[in-house]
């Protein structure tokens, strides 16, 4: 990544004030502390990923706190992964602190206060998605804040892995592929967490949102399958339909509202991708489980304003 702030050449006096103004700015509103004075020095490059957003902080020891004043003077609602590479850190969040070692991860949320603590220099990664990226996969994040990931388990250590690399590598990717990669990397960190879930006794309200969190999935991994049913999609999970409604009405809707949806979503990805411009509408949208191309029509026209047609055009000609 190109680096967009150093305090290198900066005024000695003027380090810090300048590195509290480039990490609001990058990030969210913060406020950041330091023993070093003068001699205080660090670094922030950034890049954005679709929706998200890679980011590389090097610095000397500080602390830094996201605090209730600030949160109320913003409107930014996004849950922040920072990845552990160079030194250690500290996450303060809902009643719970954690260090983040090199090779681990840990979650914070900017809608709630947290204190970051890092007592030496340190480097780490942090991929910040829009709340509702990991929501709508996962749940709420309240009991995942805080917490360290990536040590033995595979799947939090194969997260790790893919955030962190794609990171390194997100200022060179053209963009319709980095924005499919960050979709995917949200995927694999919110099977992780819900993998972590599954072990861990919590409460009640953490247990169904992880099986919300598998519900979606399998509707995710069968999407090609026109026969997708609601009952076979409860037999899988060992719940009874009406459970699973009754689990999508949390976010107010229904299981053949869902699929619908997330069917569409997948149409509109295709259709707007120059890669796949060679296929027919028709091959497309029968790819994600559409049996009939005049519901397929309406259905994409009311959703997003325009027919199947019309909307590829609108994307191929940019």
């Amino acid at each position: 990544m190109p680096i967009q702030f150093t305090t290198d050449g900066s005024p000695a006096h003027r380090r810090l004030a300048l590195w509290q103004d480039i990490v609001c700015d990058v990030f969210v509103g913060l406020d950041c502390r330091s023993d070093l004075g003068s001699a205080f020095r660090g670094s922030v490059t950034q890049a954005a990923l679709g929706k998200a957003v890679c980011s590389e902080v090097c610095s000397d020891r500080q602390r830094v706190f996201r605090t209730p004043s600030r949160i109320a003077r913003s409107d930014q609602d996004f849950v922040l992964i920072a990845l552990g590479h160079r030194g250690d850190g500290g996450v303060v969040q809902d009643g719970r602190e954690t260090v983040i070692h090199p090779g681990e991860f840990a979650l914070y949320d900017t809608t709630r206060p947290y204190e970051l603590k890092f007592n030496d220099p340190f480097t780490q990664s942090i991929f910040k998605v829009p709340r509702e990226m990991l929501q709508r996969r996962l749940g709420g994040t309240e009991t995942l804040t805080a917490m360290s990931f990536g040590g033995e388990a595979p799947l939090e250590r194969l997260a790790y892995d893919f955030i962190f690399r794609l990171c390194q590598s997100a200022d060179r990717l053209a963009s319709d592929g980095a924005a499919a990669l960050s979709e995917q990397a949200v995927d694999l960190l919110a099977m992780a967490l819900s993998e972590r879930l599954r072990k861990t006794s919590l409460p009640s309200s953490t247990h169904r949102s992880a099986l919300l969190y598998r519900l979606k999935a399998h509707v995710r991994a069968h999407l090609a399958d026109p026969d997708l049913s609601l009952s076979d999609t409860a037999a899988a999970l060992g719940i009874s339909p009406r459970y699973v409604n009754d689990l999508l009405a949390d976010e107010e809707t229904s299981f053949q509202r869902f699929v619908l949806a997330e069917r569409l979503a997948q149409c509109r990805r295709d259709l707007a991708s120059p890669l796949l411009g060679h296929r027919h509408i028709s091959e497309i949208a029968f790819a994600w489980g559409f049996n009939d191309l005049s519901h397929f029509g309406r259905a994409f026209r009311a959703h997003f304003g325009m027919s199947p047609r019309d909307f590829r055009h609108s994307q191929l000609r940019h």
